[in-house]
């Protein structure tokens, strides 16, 4: 059964479209989204160097395209770990992105405060953009996710589709404080592709999760995309009629 989106996501897609198409066309931006997904699975050394968001194409795609999916992702896992109620006392969106994934989470626990951080200065103004358009409480800043100050006991960590991108070094950083975040009553949530040969460290992880308490999926959703979404799906040559993920869960 598809999950339809929300009429404050739908709201939120329309607009993050027309700021996005007034600058460029849906050929530029469809040319920047193949550009991006040729990287993000033939040249993942790259992005680490910023590669990603290099170039209005490429920042476009990632916002118009890539942003909505992971807001629908983290928003069905948080459904479906039950992870909104209680609401958090306040929520870190580690490597914010867009802030697709930290609007997606408070969108779901009402009065929730965002903030984020991410080492890219266009990606924070974005979202600061995506959480003031949605309604949400909180701000972005830039700054180093190792040294990222975590919120106190009963507020929340979600790191989306961030980990994977780091250096070895910086990420294995972040292992020990996410673990004791867990572990001081912080709900932490992991969130990466499905695919295996991404993030090679995960088991390691899953299993530090596990001890501590916490939990692993995989998950898979049908959605129902807005239908500039979908026809930008289809002109990249993609297929994202199924969203999938998989997760690790610190809970309270």
């Amino acid at each position: 059964m598809k999950t339809p989106p929300s009429e404050a996501f739908d709201a939120w897609f329309a607009a993050l479209e027309r700021r996005q198409r007034e600058a460029l066309s849906f050929a530029e931006i469809r040319r920047g989204l193949r550009a991006l997904s040729s990287l993000y699975v033939e040249r993942r050394g790259r992005l680490a160097t910023g590669s990603a968001l290099e170039g209005r194409g490429k920042r476009a795609a990632f916002a118009l395209y890539y942003g909505p999916l992971h807001f629908l992702t983290v928003r069905e896992i948080v459904r479906g770990l039950g992870a909104a109620q209680p609401a958090p006392a306040r929520l870190l969106d580690l490597g914010c992105g867009t802030g697709a994934a930290g609007a997606a989470w408070a969108t779901e626990a009402a009065g929730v405060r965002v903030d984020g951080i991410d080492c890219n200065g266009w990606a924070v103004e974005e979202a600061r953009w995506t959480l003031s358009r949605l309604g949400v409480q909180g701000t972005a800043r830039k700054g180093d996710l190792r040294h990222a100050r975590l919120p106190p006991s009963g507020g929340a960590v979600v790191a989306a589709f961030t980990l994977n991108e780091l250096p070895e070094a910086d990420r294995e950083a972040l292992l020990g404080r996410l673990i004791e975040a867990g572990r001081s009553r912080r709900r932490v949530l992991v969130v990466e592709p499905i695919a295996r040969r991404l993030a090679p460290w995960w088991e390691r992880w899953a299993a530090a999760c596990a001890e501590a308490g916490g939990r692993a999926d995989a998950w898979r959703f049908r959605v129902e995309l807005p239908r500039s979404l979908a026809l930008l799906d289809k002109a990249a040559g993609l297929d994202h009629r199924e969203l999938t993920a998989r997760s690790l869960y610190l809970g309270y």
